[in-house]
């Protein structure tokens, strides 16, 4: 009887949460839908009197949202691409290969996790004027295509894999290139599937740094185009909402449908053994 009354109670504190959770993009997905005077309207109205694509034809009128659409997907699909090669070769060299002080730099740079991203806006964003790329689309990934934390969850999934296996190789005539490519990142595959994951979905909603690095409309993304529904003048929280669901929609698909690798990624890739 207690374990059937826990288990009922963990199930409600799971719904309740979870209704918490969903209800901000519930409320934004009907509110896209509104007219100006429904979405200010006291008490509020949780549904819209009629189903109208308005607000949609009306936000992306006023922006070049197909220009931000294409520097999105490129600026993610770069991100992806130089983030998961970096990662794959740093912890292939500190979990395989010996060399002096392996530990040590290991060490320190983890604890380069605990440095915020906004100590070191400064410096990247000095780095990329003196580099030239300022308002290009690499200034938007390059800063970022190395991450500590990808490279840590890596390394403890190559660890898990026997060095029987790779002395086994080596003996064969396999060369550290071979081994990599052909076993370890084939074996890897649940961790490098959420490391891409994690790395798409943080390129996607990047906001802060687009802001920093992009002065016109040739360079910014998604996420920076919905300032111009928000003025001195007023804003327009209708066609923000039509807006932002449009941008945040293909990503929640994406989580929904993949969030078992991600936490199957995660937990063979951050635990031993």
């Amino acid at each position: 009887m207690k374990k059937t009354l826990a288990r009922i109670l963990t199930y409600m504190i799971l719904a309740l949460t979870s209704f918490c959770m969903v209800f901000p993009f519930l409320w934004m997905i009907l509110s896209s839908f509104k007219t100006p005077t429904e979405i200010i309207q006291f008490p509020p109205k949780f549904f819209p009197s009629s189903i109208s694509l308005t607000n949609y034809l009306k936000a992306f009128s006023m922006a070049p949202f197909g220009r931000y659409f294409f520097n999105s997907i490129l600026v993610m699909i770069c991100s992806v691409v130089f983030t998961t090669g970096t990662s794959i070769l740093g912890a292939f060299a500190f979990s395989r290969l010996r060399f002096p002080g392996r530990e040590l730099i290991f060490s320190l740079l983890l604890t380069m996790m605990m440095i915020p991203f906004e100590m070191l806006i400064i410096t990247n964003y000095t780095t990329v004027v003196k580099l030239k790329l300022f308002n290009t689309l690499p200034a938007l990934f390059l800063p970022f295509v190395s991450n500590i934390f990808y490279v840590y969850v890596l390394k403890n999934f190559f660890d898990t894999v026997s060095d029987s296996i790779y002395y086994s190789a080596r003996i064969d005539g396999a060369s550290n290139w071979f081994y990599l490519w052909k076993i370890l990142v084939p074996l890897a595959k649940p961790s490098l599937f959420t490391i891409i994951l994690l790395n798409a979905l943080s390129s996607w909603n990047s906001f802060v740094w687009p802001m920093y690095v992009t002065s016109d409309f040739h360079s910014r993304t998604l996420p920076y185009g919905l300032q111009v529904f928000t003025t001195e003048g007023g804003s327009f929280p209708e066609l923000l909402m039509a807006a932002s669901t449009v941008i945040i929609l293909p990503m929640i698909v994406l989580f929904v449908f993949t969030r078992k690798y991600i936490v199957n990624g995660v937990s063979r890739g951050g635990l031993k053994g």
